[in-house]
């Protein structure tokens, strides 16, 4: 009889512990989750307490035998899944399905993989807390709920096939709303204005001083009447203010703050941001990545202080404790930090090294000095008028943190930077004029949502927790409510008018405004259902809705509130409204939008959601002659789409011309825009749109098709037509009557027979099916 079995969440996490545990320890992974509920079904028994009914799926009854097996032959089962809700609610499972008994078994927490972490917390076992566990089951309930009773709704009454989930959807709302901000946004210009003046230097080598305007001028007039005021001004130092300034550094990351900082400094997307961090938790190298403490220990805080005395010496250390501020924290342990702070550097894959230096920097520089700034502010007096010029510079007289970290931001301003040191200046001392420069501004619009901006937004709201951001993000995208994008900037003029040797002049430029790349864009399906949702659905879709959903569960996880009263008050509200919205009867389809009139027919053209995505339908059901459809371009949307833009996709599928005696024609499938000739489909690259295209551009992009091809075949048999050796993204393969074949290693492609192919073929049809190792994953709330 072994005497430890310990059951972890991953594999590669069994394989770090197992290497700090004796002989007496045998380190297992349950991969995640072993039971959840069903997942075709609703699984929740309304008429029973909302008692959920629990699955092992097909994938995981082999591995549930083995943990039996195991955990039967152990003196002690230690339960060791992670430390937050999810991990709590495996534990749970695991002690059920395994019928595990009391007297033997433990529950051990730890957030970071190190041997004195795991020796700890074998000395320190406790038993499940079956309120944390009880908090994740109303998430869990709360959440199938939702989605089980809203889907139907969205298929019956918007598109077949959709789904709701309650973050998720408050999620999509969010980039909606902004989206339609950015739409009515109106810019309003106004003009800026920067002075050079010239002040002497050494030798009598004028030196120049720049300089801002104190008020923007809302009309080209008034600032013309500026300008010809400064003619003839006299300008001169009013004033100069020296104030002492100072940065302190971020907090040490939560998961939020991490997966932010990620964005902008590495560009990782908030998944893969987890993904890596995961890795490294699992490795031994970060504290537990899931958390929304900014705390750290006091060893941590001990380990700083000796690193950053040792590297930079004691003017550079100042000892600070961060406290979590955001709304509904929970599971407050420690912040995301390095668990060796001396180690600097990993030896690990790019990613995870990069990653590890951003944690390792934030950490140190968490602790260190402020650093210290001199701001210099100079007011300049116009004769004349009475506003001012003003000028800033800036000093750093001590670097302090900045010396290893600085925290960036999503949006820069439109602000240029003045804080440069500013030339030796005096009070009264008089200024010539260089130049000034009013320069027509315009106001900025709202940015649209990164994946790292709208985590912060879902955090400021209260909506979601630390292990939800990422599995939220991927799962709208994953259902195409919303994209990651860029969207082209359009030209844009502006005026300048300058003031130069007593003389203006007026010019106009012109600038490319409202560029953005890899945002979060809104697709017409992403605004249809958000539209639906918040008319029919409200509380649902509001933000202080679910924030308070987030708190009830806090305080099921507290030991405060039952979690089945929480959930029956929910469904008795819910329910209701669901069945209303069911029996609804509308006069036109949600979303659907009319444009107008078709000339040739007379009959009415709108746009909707179909059953492959947005469309442009000429008639109505009703008519004597059927409707026509037409699908959406990229980059059209229903809600701007003219009434002429959607007349012209029923020009598609046209007939280009003639190639090779045979026609190319051009239209629009399922999958997008194609070129169709000789019976053969090739797709129509983004850079060409179906309606201008040219059959010389069509033939050419034909030839494409065809080198591609040629070098994809490597081989093929007269004897068997349905057999080819092929070239993949991965090397060559065998592919036969639509399945793929691995060629075995050493073999050469180019020089395989047929009889070699079916055997090959007939070798790998008798081999078992090997299931793909997977890391720990945590079911997306």
């Amino acid at each position: 009889m072994q005497k430890n079995l310990v059951i972890v969440e991953s594999p590669a996490k069994a394989k770090t512990i197992e290497k700090f545990l004796g002989k007496d320890f045998k380190v297992l992974s349950s991969y995640g989750h072993i039971r959840d509920l069903k997942k075709k079904d609703f699984s929740i028994d309304i008429e029973h307490n909302y008692t959920p009914i629990y699955e092992i799926p097909a994938d995981k009854k082999k591995l549930v035998e083995t943990l039996k097996e195991e955990a039967a032959k152990a003196e002690t089962v230690w339960l060791a899944s992670d430390e937050d809700r999810e991990g709590e609610a495996i534990a749970w499972h695991l002690y059920e399905v395994l019928k595990l008994k009391p007297e033997n078994t433990k529950r051990i927490v730890f957030h970071e993989i190190t041997k004195s972490a795991i020796l700890n917390a074998i000395e320190h076992p406790r038993s499940i807390d079956l309120d944390r566990v009880d908090a994740q089951q109303a998430r869990r309930v709360l959440d199938r709920i939702v989605g089980f009773e809203l889907s139907p709704v969205l298929w019956k009454k918007v598109k077949p096939a959709l789904s709701a989930g309650r973050v998720q959807s408050v999620a999509v709302r969010l980039i909606v709303e902004r989206e339609r901000e950015i739409q009515n946004f109106v810019p309003e210009a106004a003009y800026r204005v920067i002075a050079t003046f010239l002040i002497p230097g050494e030798k009598n080598v004028p030196v120049e001083l720049n300089a801002e305007l104190n008020k923007r001028f809302k009309t080209k007039e008034e600032a013309l009447a500026f300008l010809e005021q400064c003619k003839n001004a006299n300008f001169s130092i009013e004033d100069i203010a020296v104030k002492p300034v100072h940065k302190s550094p971020a907090a040490p990351f939560t998961t939020s703050t991490l997966q932010q900082e990620a964005a902008r400094k590495l560009g990782f997307s908030v998944s893969q941001t987890m993904l890596v961090a995961q890795r490294l938790y699992e490795s031994g190298f970060i504290t537990y990545m899931r958390t929304d403490s900014m705390n750290l220990s006091s060893l941590a805080i001990n380990t700083a202080k000796d690193e950053i005395i040792s590297t930079l010496g004691e003017k550079y250390l100042k000892i600070r404790n961060y406290h979590t501020k955001s709304k509904g924290a929970q599971e407050a342990h420690e912040a995301i930090r390095p668990t060796y702070i001396n180690n600097h550097e990993i030896d690990a894959p790019s990613q995870e090294r990069r990653l590890y230096e951003l944690i390792w920097k934030r950490t140190i520089a968490s602790q260190m000095s402020d650093a210290e700034l001199e701001k210099t502010t100079a007011t300049i007096k116009i004769s004349n008028r009475a506003e001012k010029f003003v000028a800033i510079g800036e000093v750093l007289k001590f670097d302090g943190f900045l010396r290893v970290y600085l925290e960036s931001q999503d949006e820069e301003s439109d602000t240029e930077n003045n804080s440069k040191m500013l030339p030796p200046i005096h009070i009264n001392e008089n200024l010539t004029i260089s130049e000034i420069e009013a320069t027509e501004r315009f106001t900025q619009r709202p940015a649209r949502y990164t994946e790292a901006s709208l985590v912060r937004k879902l955090e400021e709201l209260g909506i979601g927790r630390p292990s939800t951001y990422a599995p939220t993000i991927s799962t709208i995208q994953q259902r195409e409510y919303i994209e990651k994008g860029d969207r082209e900037g359009k030209e844009r003029s502006y005026n300048i008018l300058t003031l130069k040797n007593n003389q203006i002049t007026d010019k106009t430029k012109t600038e490319i405004t409202g560029t953005e790349k890899a945002k979060l864009l809104p697709t017409d399906i992403g605004i249809v259902v958000t539209d639906f949702l918040t008319e029919f659905f409200p509380d649902i879709l509001n933000y202080n809705f679910t924030a308070n959903v987030e708190e009830k569960f806090d305080h099921i996880a507290e030991g405060k509130l039952e979690w089945t009263n929480a959930i029956d008050n929910f469904y008795k509200l819910f329910h209701p409204v669901v069945e209303e919205a069911k029996s609804l009867r509308m006069e036109h389809k949600v979303g659907e939008r009319i444009l107008g009139t078709d000339p040739k027919s007379g009959r009415p053209v709108s746009v909707k959601i179909g059953r492959f995505g947005p469309l442009v339908q000429i008639g109505t059901p009703e008519d004597e002659e059927k409707p026509l459809f037409a699908s959406l371009l990229k980059g059209q949307s229903m809600s701007s789409i003219t009434l002429d833009e959607a007349l012209r996709l029923f020009d598609l599928p046209r007939t280009l011309g003639n190639f090779e005696d045979k026609p190319v024609t051009v239209g629009i499938g399922k999958f997008g825009p194609y070129i169709r000739h000789d019976n053969k489909y090739v797709s129509l690259p983004k850079t060409y749109e179906p309606l201008s295209v040219t059959l010389e551009e069509a033939i050419d992009i034909i030839h494409q098709k065809r080198e591609q091809e040629s070098q994809r075949l490597i081989k093929s048999f007269t004897e068997e037509p349905d057999l080819e050796i092929l070239n993949g993204r991965y090397g060559a393969y065998i592919a036969y009557k639509k399945k793929n074949y691995k060629i075995p290693k050493g073999s050469e492609p180019a020089s395989l027979s047929l009889e070699a192919c079916l055997q090959i073929i007939k070798e790998s049809e008798e081999k078992p099916a090997t299931k793909k190792r997977t890391t720990s994953k945590k079911s997306a709330k």
